[in-house]
Order: structure tokens, then sequence, then C-alpha cells
């Protein structure tokens, strides 16, 4: 969750970094702070180390930075706080006892509380709160000869994750940086090394980058790289292209990155869909799957796994599975299946959902499966990343780089993604000719009726004024239509902090009838299907107990105080429109209430710690 940032070569390292931190400030917002390797008199192999660190924005430790702050050698962080509250202290760089070493750390140190007490009856005084401070003394009083070995020899001492990034004032030529659970990313420049958690911060310097596995170190110096595991093995890695411009990161006109976001699903949903339908045989082509005619009508069940918003979307690619292919399937959290000792079964085909393909809970899942015998498919957005790798193979969803904290576009394309698997397997199995081309008619309506919905803007904006000051909003659906507002409600919470239920329309009866009141309005699903009847039972209960209703429908519903009104698409896609007008209603209502869109509090985008 944190984001992370190091250079070395000849340019001065204050601006980049801070750049660089700007670039991943989506991923932690609390503190940020930066350490130098100072430029030595001449004569003298290195001047030491400086540090500046500041609780709050980048911004805030930009106006702390002292004017003279010259060096060409550096690593930065920006935090998401576990261990220790927000302030200047638990900020990130951590020193050891003599300020010759300099640690950036993503992830939890699990025997972090061992480690201190063991550092503190050594006598070592701890300056924060933070598990990662142990590691800086842990690095710096280690009698090993390199600072490879110094790093090696301390994380040999470390239970947990980690993404570190490491200076050490008798080692001014080098950077070394490590891997476990939490991405470290190289990029390779001429005759300058960048590091970071993401590639955000790296594509407006470089797009050749290599991405570390876990268990896997590197040594960056200005003109060389290698890497090595944490025993000291040499690897082999070659550098790829990272697929993004760094305009793809830029806010391009609008006021904020989910706005922007919002907007960019018609592009990406074509995006997703390019070059992968088959009309000759009314299907999909999915290269990336690994999975043959013979595998996929092998498969008895499907679990899909994920968290968050991309545990919605596995809700609604079950939902397309089971209609389209007619294979049983359900979706559970990741951050509950690997702690249930669940039962693993070869004719079950796993699928980890994950926008960042990073997310720690997720690819933990993956690992455990795998450890199983599993056969565990992707769908993620980034390509490369750690359950890319790990998985036997998948879907790139494409909806491109992903700013605002709440996820959006991703969630679309994944959605759209679940589809075309969908497709794709009903085709293999028993999906008609005539019912493959329906869905495929369907599927390329998607980025034009995106387009429509959006054009209607202006009047969810209205709606968003109006229930923006609820003490809390309920949203419901029945079975298309529930993981949308499981979705919506999500979004509500997350980017406004109005508090916010999802149920099944057909538990309203079963308990939460009792929260109904003028107070308390509803948000109905209603798409127009066999169930819209039964949907509209609904609205006449909760009318009854003079609550607010608004409706997103494919026609007006006369029960609601208001209605928006989406395109109708196939039934078994209608899911997918329906979900885009209630982004814009979460955005406009914390627009309304002033709220950081881009950064809400206690939240940060890529969640690769427990």
């Amino acid at each position: 969750m944190c984001g992370i940032v190091g250079y070395i070569g000849k340019r001065d390292v204050a601006p980049l970094l801070l750049e660089g931190l700007q670039r991943l400030e989506y991923r932690g917002y609390d503190s940020a702070g930066l350490a130098i390797q100072g430029k030595p008199a001449k004569g003298v192999q290195s001047a030491g180390l400086k540090t500046a660190k500041a609780k709050g924005r980048v911004r805030d430790l930009e106006a702390k930075l002292p004017k003279r702050f010259a060096g060409t050698t550096g690593i930065a962080h920006t935090r998401w706080a576990t261990h220790g509250a927000p302030n200047d202290v638990n900020a990130h760089p951590h020193l050891d006892a003599e300020g010759k070493v300099a640690v950036v750390h993503n992830g939890i140190i699990d025997n972090a509380a061992d480690l201190r007490a063991k550092l503190a009856a050594d006598g070592v005084e701890l300056a924060s709160d933070t598990d990662s401070e142990a590691l800086a003394h842990l690095i710096g009083r280690s009698q090993a000869p390199t600072l490879e070995e110094k790093v090696r020899h301390a994380l040999a001492m470390v239970e947990g994750t980690y993404g570190i990034a490491v200076l050490h004032a008798d080692f001014p030529d080098r950077i070394v940086v490590a891997r476990n659970g939490s991405p470290v990313v190289l990029g390779i420049g001429e005759k300058e090394m960048f590091v970071a958690s993401d590639v955000a911060a790296l594509v407006s310097h470089t797009r050749q980058v290599v991405t570390l596995d876990d268990g896997e170190m590197a040594t960056l110096k200005a003109d060389d790289y290698r890497t090595y595991t944490t025993e000291g093995s040499r690897t082999s890695t070659s550098p790829t292209t990272v697929e993004w411009e760094a305009e793809s990161y830029d806010m391009g006109g609008h006021d904020t990155y989910m706005h922007k976001e919002i907007h960019e699903q018609v592009d990406a949903v074509d995006r997703v869909l390019r070059g992968r339908i088959d009309d000759r045989f009314s299907t999909v082509h999915l290269g990336g799957l690994n999975l043959d005619a013979r595998a996929a009508r092998g498969v008895r069940r499907v679990k899909i796994l994920g968290c968050g918003s991309a545990y919605h979307t596995g809700l609604i690619g079950a939902q397309l599975i089971e209609e389209l292919a007619r294979i049983p399937a359900d979706a559970e959290p990741a951050s509950e299946f690997r702690y249930r000792n669940p039962v693993v079964d070869p004719d079950t085909l796993y699928i980890a959902v994950s926008q960042s393909g990073e997310t720690y809970d997720t690819l933990a899942a993956v690992q455990e499966l795998k450890r199983k015998g599993a056969r565990v498919l992707g769908v993620v957005n980034v390509v490369g990343s750690a359950i890319a790798r790990e998985t036997d193979g998948g879907v790139y969803v494409h909806a491109g780089p992903e700013v605002c904290v709440v996820s959006t576009k991703c969630f679309t394309n994944t959605a759209v993604a679940f589809a075309l698997l969908a497709l794709h397997l009903g085709r293999i199995r028993d999906l008609s000719v005539a019912d493959g081309k329906r869905i495929i008619a369907g599927l390329r309506k998607l980025p034009e009726q995106i387009a429509e919905v959006l054009r209607g803007e202006e009047e969810i904006k209205a709606l968003a004024a109006e229930y923006a000051n609820a003490k809390s909003m309920m949203f419901v659906g029945r079975v298309r239509g529930y993981p949308v507002a499981r979705e919506a409600s999500l979004k509500l919470k997350e980017v406004s902090y109005v508090h916010a239920e999802a149920y099944p329309a057909s538990e309203l009866k079963h308990g939460p009838l009792a929260l109904i009141e003028p107070e308390v309005p509803t948000v109905a699903v209603l798409p127009d299907d066999d169930l819209l009847e039964k949907n509209r039972a609904t609205l006449e209960e909760i009318k009854a107990r003079s609550g607010r209703i608004l409706a997103v429908a494919h026609r007006k519903q006369e029960k609601a105080d208001h209605t928006i009104v989406v395109p109708r698409n196939e039934v078994e896609l209608d899911p997918i429109l329906m979900g885009i007008p209630l982004q814009l209603l979460a955005y406009h209502t914390a627009l309304a209430l002033g709220r950081d869109i881009d950064k809400p509090r206690n939240l940060a985008k890529s969640v690769t710690v427990e």
C-alpha cells in the first residue's frame, strides 16, 4: 500500500524523487520522506545521508525540504500507516543508530514486536512506532562486509512482507532493493537506474523495466544492475517494455482522476473487446487462457476470488458463467477463502481477480491453491504483475492505468472480461450459435451505450445533490442487480463517507426494512428482466414505510421518486451498464460533500498487506 521510488545516476535526485512520489501518492498519503547521499567534498568517499520527512501529502514534504539538498542518489516513500500514527517520526525513510543506513519499506513485518524488543534489550533506542525501523537497525548492526550481505542477513530475521530500498553511507555507489509480497520494479535508463513500487513513477523517464519476484533482490548502480535471490544466487532477468506512456497517468483536463477514469470507460471497453471477437464461430479468442477445449469441458465448477470491487466483479462473473456456460460458479472474498482451509477440487477452475495483480490476500490465495495443485487463472489489469505471473493463464482487462483509489473503469472492464470468458466457455460447451451472436452483438453495443449514460451526467449530478445529505443509504437488487447494488454501495462509502448497505431485494423483509425511513433513501437496481414485477413489489414495501427511492432501470418506475434510465442491452450484460450511473452518483455525492475524491481517507489503491 505505500509508495517507493529511488534513483541513482548523475541528475539532481530530489526533484526526481518528489515527482515520483507525486505519481505514487494514490498508494498512500499520510506522510512522506526521502533520503539522499550527500555530495562528498573532493577526496572524500561519502558525505553521509541527508533526510527530510513530513506528515501529510508530498506537497508538505516539498515545502519542508531544505534549499540545499543536493545529491545524485536517493530513495523516497509516501506512506499509508499500518504501525504507528501518521507523523514526522513514523514517516519513512528510517535510519539506524549511526545514521548510516536509510530504509524505505512497503509491507508488514509480522515479527516486528519481537525484533524491536531484542533491539531494545541490546541498548538500541528506537525512535518510531513502526515495524520498518527495525530493518534499518538490523542492517546497520550487521558485520557483513558488503551492503548486499548486510541486507540479506537482516531479511533472514524478518517474517512478513516487504518491498524495500536501502542506502548506506559507506556504499554510496549503490541502492539495494528486495521483494517479498510487495512489488518492486527496476527502471533501466541510460547510465542511470530507477526503482519504484509501481511503474507510474518510472514511465516519464524510462519504459524499460524489470519486475522482481518474491525472494529476489537487486543491486542498482548508475551504469548497471544485477538481480539475485535472498540466498545470494544470481538470477537471470531481461527488461520488458511498459505498455503505457506517461500521459496515461495525467488527468487529461479533468478535475479528478476518478472523473477522468469514469469517462475513459467508452475507450477502455472498446479496448478489452478489440481483436477478441470471432464472428465466424460466434465466440471469442482468449489466447492467454492456456485452457484448451478438452480441459474446458472438464471443468465442473468455477470459483472466483477477489477483494473489494474485484470480488463484486467476481459475483457478476459467476452469474455470467452459470448463465452462458451452465457451469456452477460462485465468488468469494479471497481474504476469507485462504483462512478457512477450503477443499480444493481438481475439477474446479479457480479465477483470481485483481486490478493491480498484486493484491496480497488474493496473491496468497493463488499461492495456496497452486501449492495444492489447483488450476488457477488470473483476471488482472497490470501486465507482468505477480498474479499474472503466478497463475496458469488468464485474461488481461486492458483498462489502462487507474490512479484514483476507487475503481471504476477497471471494474467495468473486468466485468466485460468475464462476459468474454463466459461466452468462450459457453460456446465450447452448450451455448448455441444464435446465443453467441446475440451476446457478441450486445458486447459491441456497450461502448456507445456507456457514452449514452455518461451524457446524462448533469441529471445524475442534480440527483446526487438531492440525496447527499442522507444519513445512510440502502442499495438493493435481485440476482443480476445485486452485485451492482453491492458495488454501488461500496463506491458511495469509499468516496463520500456516506454510510451505505447493500442487500438482495428479497432480503429486505427479513430485517433491513426496520431501517427504512425518509432519511434513509433506497437505490434500487431494476433491470427489465423476468424479475421486474417482484422488484416492483419491493418498491411498494419501501414506499409503505415512507422511504424515498432512486431507481436505476430501463424505464421510468412510477413507485420511485426518481429514475435514472439506462439503455437496454442483453439481459446477461445489463449489469455492466447499470453500474455506470451509480459511479457518477458516488462521484457527485462526494463532490457535493467536499471530499478528497482521488484520495479518500484511510484508503490506498493497491492493498499489498493483509
